[in-house]
């Protein structure tokens, strides 16, 4: 099973989506550089809201002296219960369905055994279902350029990326599933008959 870095936030995430006002910027704490050890960290907050109706929590982490920045998107409009959600993406619409995985939610697509785990150094994101194909194909290519020329993984490798490429073109039916045991992850589906979510009690967590 190949499992992505939940770190690789640089990847491309296909169309994401973007919003259009900023409501309110402000500098809410700092503290010393990680990186350079020298510099100050400025958390800056901003509040957007989205086209569809959402709002948008964006904070941002960036050093005075050195290069090191980081940015966090946090919905204001999320799920609160834990639970198990589940999408069918049959065709090219199903990849507009708006996703929100928080750093609690276990990402997976069965039928390509591609998982994003939950953990500490996980990062939020919001995207949409092609974003996180593109998402899956990067970190892919990674493994697959980290192999050596010979390796008989290559094979079933380039298997994976070919379905990818399929599913991006909404050319190959798979079902993407987010576990998240805190609450917090959400999917909006395109079409909600191909949506299903289970509650998760809370004798299931402990």
């Amino acid at each position: 099973m190949y499992k992505t870095d939940p770190t690789l936030k640089k990847f491309k995430l296909g169309n994401i989506y973007m919003a259009k006002e900023k409501r309110s910027n402000k500098i809410v704490y700092s503290f010393k550089c990680p990186s350079c050890q020298e510099g100050k960290i400025d958390i800056i907050k901003s509040i957007y809201d989205v086209p569809d109706g959402d709002k948008m929590l964006i904070l941002k982490f960036v050093c005075n002296i050195c290069d090191f920045h980081k940015s966090d998107v946090i919905p204001l409009t999320t799920n609160t219960k834990p639970g198990i959600m589940t999408l069918r993406v049959m065709n090219e619409d199903d990849l507009k369905s708006k996703i929100y995985r928080s750093p609690a939610g276990k990402l997976e697509i069965p039928e390509l055994d591609l998982v994003v785990e939950p953990g500490p150094r996980a990062d939020f994101y919001y995207t949409n279902v092609e974003g996180i194909l593109y998402r899956f194909e990067s970190a892919v290519l990674i493994y697959r350029n980290n192999l050596d020329d010979n390796d008989p993984e290559k094979s079933e490798i380039d298997e994976i990326l070919d379905n990818l490429k399929k599913a991006i073109d909404g050319k190959f039916k798979f079902t993407l599933k987010i576990t998240d045991t805190q609450g917090g992850s959400y999917i909006i589906p395109k079409n909600k008959s191909k949506y299903t979510f289970k509650k998760i009690e809370k004798i299931e967590l402990e």
